[in-house]
């Protein structure tokens, strides 16, 4: 179980980076673009993709905290 919320957390944080990295360059790494599902098409998120990403990111490091509290 913790190696698993380590993996989730780890992943979680990466993508609200990614998604962040891509609101902050308008979508020009088009690489990224995995993120946008994630935010587009939820419509009381429209216009708050930036703080969306970054609360996935935070999210990912609290994850990441909480894997560590776990007993193996």
């Amino acid at each position: 179980m913790k190696r698993f919320l380590e993996c989730f957390g780890f992943l979680t944080m990466v993508v609200g980076v990614c998604g962040v990295v891509r609101e902050l360059t308008d979508g020009w790494f088009r690489l990224l673009g995995f993120t946008r599902f994630l935010t587009e098409g939820v419509r009381f998120l429209e216009g708050r993709e930036l703080y969306a990403n970054l609360v996935i990111a935070v999210l990912g490091v609290v994850v990441m905290i909480v894997s560590d509290r776990v007993k193996a």
